[in-house]
């Protein structure tokens, strides 16, 4: 893969780096010359990475991490500007499905608490607690990793894809208060990407050969690969992007184009 040096002196903290997202971005970011500060509730997993992550630029810090406590997420964020001088970016990638198998009727008010706990306050309380050195940086760039789940039904839970549409907009009003500082706050909203969180559905399209209907909802007739959703997270991050804050941007091969029904829109 080509690297053009895109993050070269930046500093960049990514929660969810564990896995999936998380680590393809964590690697497209390593390569681009950024330093990094990752996340994850495995620490075995978050040392993988971190194996990874050195083997292509910089050897990363990384710190266990449940998003969905406040005294956590301030700790990392204290790693992170303990440990360098400054922090440019900011990505909010831990997520949760939640339990995905409850009928409405089932569902209780724990497994919604759960999931906006970690889909919603985590970004909060990690862009809460970076706001403060941004603004005195005057500059930043935030990337929340929302879901195409959170612009229409179908893609995800109740639970889950509520979720995910708060967290759009919180996007929104969070880049509408921090961006006479100069402080970008985006989304990526992608569509089916195979990672650990997607498992199920992955699992279970091929135990019942249903296989070859992954993906096909969508125009580009395919489901997407993690380093696909890394590389638009990082034009958001970099400054190729600089004038574009506010905005939830799908990477979902068509799927939200098309209502869901490729060839059927006209």
């Amino acid at each position: 893969m080509t690297s053009y040096g895109l993050l070269n002196n930046k500093v960049a903290i990514i929660t969810g780096a564990s896995s999936g997202i998380g680590r393809a971005t964590a690697l497209r970011f390593a390569r681009e010359g950024a330093s990094l500060v990752l996340a994850g509730r495995s620490e075995e997993a978050l040392q993988e990475v971190a194996e990874l992550v050195s083997a292509v630029g910089n050897a990363p810090v990384f710190k266990k991490t449940d998003v969905s406590s406040e005294t956590e997420v301030k700790e990392l964020i204290d790693l992170a500007l303990s440990t360098y001088s400054h922090v440019d970016i900011l990505c909010n990638n831990a997520g949760t499905t939640g339990d995905h198998l409850m009928n409405l009727e089932e569902q209780d008010s724990l497994n919604w608490q759960q999931v906006y706990a970690v889909n919603v306050l985590g970004a909060v309380y990690a862009t809460k607690h970076i706001a403060a050195h941004m603004k005195g940086r005057g500059s930043g760039s935030i990337v929340n990793t929302s879901s195409v789940a959170g612009i229409r039904s179908g893609a995800g839970s109740n639970a889950y894809s509520a979720s995910k549409a708060a967290l759009i907009n919180f996007t929104q009003t969070s880049a509408c208060d921090l961006g006479k500082f100069n402080i970008r706050v985006n989304a990526v909203c992608p569509g089916l990407i195979e990672t650990k969180m997607t498992k199920f559905v992955f699992d279970y399209a091929r135990e019942t050969g249903k296989e070859a209907k992954l993906g096909s909802r969508c125009e580009l007739r395919r489901y997407g690969r993690p380093e696909e959703i890394a590389s638009v997270i990082l034009f958001l991050a970099s400054d190729e992007a600089s004038y574009i804050t506010g905005q939830a941007i799908p990477v979902d091969g068509g799927n939200t184009a098309s209502l869901n029904l490729p060839g059927m829109k006209y």
